[in-house]
């Protein structure tokens, strides 16, 4: 696994040790930045369910300011830290070892707001539109931010018929069994 653009473009990423995990491919991670290209603002990034930290790096290699890596697992925390350090810029990174539910009380007591939130939690514990409800909620979405979400079909389905209000979709795509489904908060 690698950064496919920007600064880091080539940098190779370790990946976490686990039969659980399943890395975004680099075809994917592709597509997903190339819908959000037109979108795409300067600004701070969530990867809250991040594993390898390997999309949030992608947005930083790509303009971003900084990405606020999340996610609960130990090995995955060593990873992201070493996959971070290697970039050689850890001044843009921030690493938070919590669940996402603890993660975004924590930005609403820091008054942390985000221009794009990226999930690929674990295909079996997809809790995105409650996660999305949460961001919305605690005021934690700049106006027009955009939220990708990498899911599999099952995921897909709860998510776009459930979507809160205030969101607008704006691609839906399925590369196999990883679908990406791009919003913009109105």
């Amino acid at each position: 696994m690698r950064v496919i653009a920007g600064k880091n473009h080539g940098l190779r990423l370790k990946m976490v040790p686990s039969k659980l995990t399943r890395p975004t491919t680099e075809k994917v991670k592709e597509a997903l930045f190339s819908i959000i290209a037109p979108y795409n603002k300067p600004g701070i990034v969530l990867d809250l369910y991040a594993g390898s930290g390997s999309l949030g790096i992608e947005a930083v290699s790509r303009g971003y300011r900084k990405a606020y890596l999340v996610d609960h697992a130990r090995p995955a925390i060593e990873v992201i830290r070493n996959n971070v350090i290697a970039t050689k810029s850890p001044e843009n990174f921030e690493i938070i070892k919590a669940p996402a539910s603890q993660a975004i009380k924590q930005f609403f007591d820091n008054q942390i707001r985000f221009d794009l939130v990226i999930f690929d939690p674990p295909y079996a514990k997809q809790h995105i539109v409650k996660d999305i409800s949460s961001l919305t909620e605690y005021n934690l979405l700049t106006e027009h931010a955009l939220i990708v979400a990498e899911t599999d079909r099952s995921g897909f389905n709860s998510l776009n018929s459930n979507l809160p209000n205030g969101y607008t979709v704006l691609s839906k795509k399925d590369y196999g069994i990883t679908y990406l489904t791009v919003m913009e908060r109105d």
